[in-house]
């Protein structure tokens, strides 16, 4: 969520129970300022809380030209001192997702360690050895905030363009979705390097808007129906995403809707808030199969 619609944002998504104190949404209004003041961001977005033992950590991300490929991620513990996060690569992913397990402690220097057999020497003489291997909690961090936005951040359709250069911006004249659009998941888009739009053949690829429709819809996601817009009324006209295997990552967008009118100045805007611990929800995964047994008794 945007800085500079911090209040509203906050508002929208405290229906999940887990919001900030008036201390901590005071020292975000003027932190996140000095921050994009200071470091010369275009945007400075608040991207939410994960929630630790000792305690918990406030992520903040600054953009720069491109918004998507030019962010860098903070964090913070009192919504005052900010300390960046180290760019996730491929090699921390691997080395996080097999050694950091369990909630986060809520120290960026608590080591997570993990022992592994490896091999040494080759034939006959190949010796096993273990080796303990030590991750930060810091790199845990950054991959797990890396991770979310791959996963889950979404956009409405039209809220950014991407340039003849091919560079991802916002888009000033993006007005919100009309109350139609909001109710159909092919108006949301996956705000990450699109997977899916390279497969499409020439005919289809005719009928999209290359400066609008760069990204892959939610409509095209397996399983079907895995995900539906929540319109609500609540501050003007909101619409609100859950996102089942990140517990408590919701993306919203509030919009005054074309052809209609309302009394709230502000202008349209979207942004995620995650605010919960790091768990993925295991159990959906469980009651798939758990249901799949139950259908498959049923056809027997």
């Amino acid at each position: 969520m945007d800085s500079s619609t911090l209040y509203y944002s906050l508002d929208l998504v405290s229906g999940s129970g887990l919001t900030l104190s008036s201390e901590q949404k005071a020292a975000l209004q003027t932190s996140l300022v000095i921050l994009k003041r200071n470091n010369k961001f275009n945007r400075v977005l608040f991207w939410g809380k994960i929630l630790g033992i000792k305690g918990d950590y406030f992520i903040a991300q600054g953009v720069s030209e491109d918004e998507m490929t030019d962010k860098k991620s903070l964090y913070s513990f009192n919504c005052v001192d900010w300390h960046l996060l180290p760019p996730a690569t491929e090699a921390m992913l691997a080395e996080v997702s097999a050694t950091a397990k369990g909630r986060f402690v809520g120290d960026p220097s608590h080591e997570y360690e993990h022992t592994e057999i490896r091999r040494q020497g080759e034939g006959d003489e190949a010796v096993e050895e273990e080796v303990v291997v030590k991750v930060k909690e810091e790199k845990r961090l950054a991959s797990t905030v890396h991770t979310i936005d791959k996963e889950v951040s979404v956009v409405p359709r039209g809220a950014f363009i991407k340039s003849p250069h091919g560079l991802v911006q916002t888009n000033r004249s993006f007005e919100g979705l009309s109350s139609l659009e909001a109710g159909k998941l092919s108006y949301f888009l996956h705000f990450t390097e699109p997977q899916k739009l390279k497969k499409k053949s020439i005919l289809e690829l005719a009928d999209l808007n290359p400066s609008i429709d760069f990204l892959d819809p939610l409509s095209e996601d397996i399983p079907k129906g895995n995900r539906v817009p929540n319109l609500s009324l609540h501050h003007s006209f909101t619409v609100i995403l859950p996102f089942p295997p990140w517990v408590g990552f919701l993306s919203h967008m509030l919009s005054v809707f074309r052809n209609r009118t309302s009394s709230l100045k502000v202008p349209p805007f979207c942004g995620r808030q995650k605010c919960n611990t790091n768990m993925r929800l295991l159990m959906f995964g469980m009651l798939l199969i758990f249901y799949l047994f139950i259908l498959l008794g049923k056809l027997t």
